[in-house]
């Protein structure tokens, strides 16, 4: 689906003549103003209404406006893929179409307006809340086991602490710098900034300053019993978990990357990371071995997700890639999913029906939501700025934070309207 921005039409027309008199063909032409919600000629000379549809010869359907269009790429030549990867419906369901101006947030026409005043379109999910406090981008969102409490992390330098039952905000930490991420595992919150990593036990209160990191930290990780942050000068930094002290201790630090380290995942005894230089980097949790090092992305790694056997990987090139394990033990492309905007964080859940859904955030301010592994659409979600953030939470919840600050609560319905 295409979306309309507010500056699409300018303040030039341009029609096509027809026959010798020169004269604007208008009885199919739409009135440009009308699509913009702000024509004020009564009578208008153009259509108000979509135009005519015209039928190809392969019998295809040509509208104005195409609605659902998701563009899919054959697997690398190296790789054939999986039978079942994209091979959903092309586009999904044709949705119908949000306001721009409502999303902007001054839409003069309100209920009258002929455009959608939602921030989702789809029957697989609702819009339960919306959590106002943070002033600048959400960059991490976490739920530590056995709390009621929902936590949020941001550029404006805050931890924000929410009521589950509530939705209210109960503290705000400050941490005396920009927050580039945050996880939680088990009882532990682990907070990164710049130069350090925060551990915080929400059980026992214990708090520790993890040192070492250089620069910004845009990136956490565990597993193994290991903790893994990725830094803006290109290391990952490694703490093994210490029972009898109930601390955390340094391991390593892995250093094969060029630029920033931006994502991480572990999974089977691996650890893989994206980075600033394109590339991912494939690591063996037993060893802290380099066993490959993948390159099909020409941009910023943005996220990387293990989801059954597979690694799925996204980036500003426009593509999530899915990566299979070859009979030698390497991983190679088997499916590339092609997107119109640069994909900035992937997160993989069940829906109501414990089906495997992914949602892919992007960087046109919305998410696509997706069935996996046949990538059909299942429905989006809007903002007012991009959405880095994306949790997964108890009971069908899922949460979303945006440029604005803004989280919003999630549900997911059992009932759908096929």
């Amino acid at each position: 689906m295409d979306f309309e921005q507010p500056d699409r039409y300018g303040n030039r027309r341009a029609y096509q003549r027809a026959g010798p008199s020169q004269v604007p063909d208008r009885s199919n032409k739409v009135c440009f103003h009308w699509q913009a919600g702000r024509c004020s000629r009564h009578p208008c000379p153009f259509l108000h209404s979509d135009p005519p549809q015209t039928v190809l010869a392969d019998g295809a359907a040509k509208r104005g406006h195409l609605q659902g269009h998701v563009s899919r790429n054959p697997a690398s030549a190296g790789a054939p893929p999986p039978s079942k990867w994209g091979k959903g419906r092309a586009g999904g369901k044709a949705p119908g179409k949000i306001c721009n101006y409502f999303l902007a947030g001054n839409c003069s026409f309100g209920d009258r307006c002929r455009f959608l005043h939602s921030w989702f379109m789809s029957d697989s999910f609702s819009l339960l809340t919306q959590l106002q406090g943070h002033q600048k981008v959400v960059t991490g969102i976490a739920l530590p086991s056995e709390s009621d409490k929902l936590y949020s992390c941001s550029k404006d330098e805050s931890v924000r602490v929410w009521d589950t039952q509530t939705g209210k905000c109960v503290g705000a930490i400050n941490m005396g710098g920009e927050v580039g991420c945050m996880i939680s595992e088990g009882p532990w919150l682990f907070i990164g900034v710049t130069n350090a990593v925060k551990a915080w036990n929400t059980q026992t209160t214990t708090e520790q300053s993890l040192d070492g990191p250089v620069g910004q930290v845009y990136a956490l990780t565990v597993g193994n019993g290991m903790l893994f942050a990725g830094t803006q000068d290109a290391r990952i930094l490694v703490w093994k978990f210490s029972a009898a002290g109930n601390v955390f201790e340094p391991a390593t630090s892995l250093s094969d990357h060029r630029h920033a380290v931006v994502s991480l995942v572990a999974g089977a005894m691996k650890l893989y990371s994206g980075s600033m230089d394109n590339t991912i980097k494939v690591w063996d949790l037993a060893t802290f071995q380099c066993l490959q090092t993948l390159s099909g992305h020409t941009s910023v790694v943005m996220s990387v997700l293990c989801w059954d056997k597979f690694l799925l990987s996204s980036s500003l090139d426009n593509t999530i890639k899915v990566w299979v394990s070859t009979d030698a033990g390497n991983l190679e492309v088997a499916y590339t999913h092609e997107e119109e905007h640069g994909v900035l964080a992937l997160c993989g859940m069940l829906d109501a029906e414990a089906k495997p859904v992914i949602l892919c955030s992007c960087n046109d301010n919305s998410i696509r939501v997706y069935d996996l592994p046949s990538f059909s659409e299942r429905g989006r979600i809007f903002s007012k700025q991009e959405m880095r953030a994306i949790q997964v939470g108890p009971g069908g919840l899922f949460f979303t934070g945006d440029g604005t600050g803004e989280l919003k609560v999630w549900q997911w319905s059992s009932k759908q309207n096929n």
